[in-house]
């Protein structure tokens, strides 16, 4: 009995540590979280209260929905509706980790518990390129999870320099093997057996490993650079819609053009949803604008980042945001008291999945908001001739947590990609982060500003946007073969 208490007092402290890390921004954490998670999952449950544990820790600014009366909800039914949206993310996060739990059961049940060092770290491979792989899958659903992978950064960016090989999920797979290795230690610890031999080959692994991703990061050309104005609106979404800051967005709009144009910016960046449907106070640029708005095809309402071009009264490109937040943007059938979802624009139709814009500019990778999370997407606009990427988001009421969170998967992004990135958000953060993951200028939050960056472009392409995650599912698919021989014969 007593162990089963020791089993989930480990399952709450690591899942506890994994989210305080991914809330935070503090990587031992997570590896100590990690570390705590392989013994857990002895139990599917114990991986479940991990799971559990760890979004609901990570994921607390979505109660910073509360209240949600801003888009007509009643303030009685507001708490609840955010605690439910809060708690059930937590129970999926539960429920992955509960499933990987039960695998990891099914490989070694029983008498097969693989004794041998080696044959111990076949198995740990197998299980952590499948998490890897889940992360993988996860960032192109409709969900926001800030997975394992982008968790290192900013702290240890030579590591994820290995991400241009092995992309997102390759990074969460080390971070897998890293903990496991860490529980090993432990182990070994205790019965004073194979420790320096662990010792020695974990850091001989790690090192090589950052040794890797360090000279890889070297490898960053550019072509070319462009002087680009960003413009941070600092236009709080609950005030978004008065009728006091619909006056004021013409000459705030203008304003930052005149700015832009001052700083001999090639063009200027504003963030997502800045400009409404209706645009005839706004008009006449005098620069190249990209900006985040709104507008109407075949009857539906798109979110969009949409290029206007001087001289032309309408948008002479467009990018629609395709990956909808469920419930603020995708709204299925539901209650009268929920019909505008939880976003003030009421119900978006999607627009195409292809990331890639063209446009009289050199050709980007745009992601709008959370899109940026879908590396895979990103990647693919890349090798089709993206030479860089842009992000434009709206991350308020959320506090400054989800923007670390944001920041560090924009880090990733740039780093598998080996491309310069722009993320221009309504309240931060608002950045530019060159192609090797470096954070070269960094507006401070809920402020206006206005900033003029070098945009350095290149079309040089990695292993990751050719291959995507054929290399992790190839040490995948080793693992799987190795493990089956193992139990075939008989060698635990």
């Amino acid at each position: 009995m007593n162990k089963i208490y020791f089993l989930f007092f480990k399952a709450f402290a690591g899942g506890s540590l994994a989210g305080i890390s991914l809330n935070e921004g503090n990587y031992v954490f997570m590896l100590l979280g990690i570390a705590l998670l392989w013994p857990a999952s002895k139990n599917p449950w114990g991986g479940f209260c991990w799971g559990a544990m760890a979004i609901l820790w990570s994921h607390n600014w979505l109660l910073s929905l509360h209240p949600l009366s801003w888009v007509g909800i009643n303030s009685n039914l507001s708490l609840p509706i955010t605690i439910s949206i809060w708690l059930l993310c937590g129970f999926f996060g539960g429920t992955l980790v509960f499933s990987w739990s039960a695998l990891s059961c099914f490989l070694a049940s029983g008498r097969l518990q693989f004794s041998k060092l080696e044959n111990k770290f076949i198995y740990a491979v197998l299980l952590s390129t499948i998490w890897g792989l889940t992360e993988e899958l996860l960032s192109r659903g409709p969900l926001f999870w800030m997975g394992v992978g982008p968790s290192l950064l900013p702290q240890d960016r030579y590591l994820a320099g290995l991400s241009r090989w092995i992309g997102s999920g390759g990074l969460a797979s080390i971070h897998l093997l890293t903990g496991w290795w860490i529980w090993q230690l432990s182990i070994a610890f205790q019965s004073r057996e194979k420790l320096k031999k662990l010792i020695f080959l974990g850091f001989a692994y790690f090192s090589i490993a950052h040794l890797i991703g360090f000279i890889l990061l070297l490898d960053t050309p550019t072509d070319s650079a462009e002087k680009v104005a960003m413009w941070q609106t600092n236009i709080p979404i609950r005030q978004k819609f008065s009728q006091e800051e619909i006056n004021a967005l013409p000459s705030k709009v203008n304003r930052a053009l005149t700015d832009a144009v001052e700083m001999n910016a090639s063009f200027l960046i504003a963030p997502e949803g800045t400009l409404p449907l209706d645009r005839s106070k706004i008009r006449d640029f005098p620069i190249k604008f990209l900006s985040g708005g709104f507008r109407r095809k075949n009857g539906s309402q798109r979110s969009s980042l949409l290029v206007f071009n001087p001289g032309e009264e309408s948008f002479s490109d467009v990018l629609d945001k395709a990956r909808l937040v469920p419930l603020g943007e995708w709204i299925p059938e539901l209650p009268n008291f929920l019909k505008n979802g939880l976003s003030a624009v009421g119900g978006i139709e999607s627009g195409n999945t292809s990331r890639l814009l063209d446009w009289k500019g050199p050709s980007l990778a745009g992601a709008i908001c959370y899109e940026l999370s879908n590396g895979k997407a990103i990647a693919k606009a890349v090798n089709q001739g993206a030479k860089w990427i842009l992000v434009i988001a709206n991350l308020d009421p959320y506090p400054i947590s989800l923007q670390r969170q944001f920041l560090s998967i924009a880090q990733l992004r740039s780093i598998e990609t080996s491309k310069n990135l722009i993320a221009v958000s309504n309240t931060g953060p608002t950045s530019l982060i060159k192609s090797n993951g470096r954070i070269d200028t960094l507006l401070k939050p809920n402020k206006e500003l206005i900033q003029l960056v070098d945009l350095e472009i290149n079309e040089k392409k990695t292993l990751y946007t050719n291959l995507y995650d054929l290399p992790l599912l190839m040490i995948g698919s080793f693992g799987l073969i190795g493990v089956l021989k193992l139990r075939k014969q008989g060698k635990y």
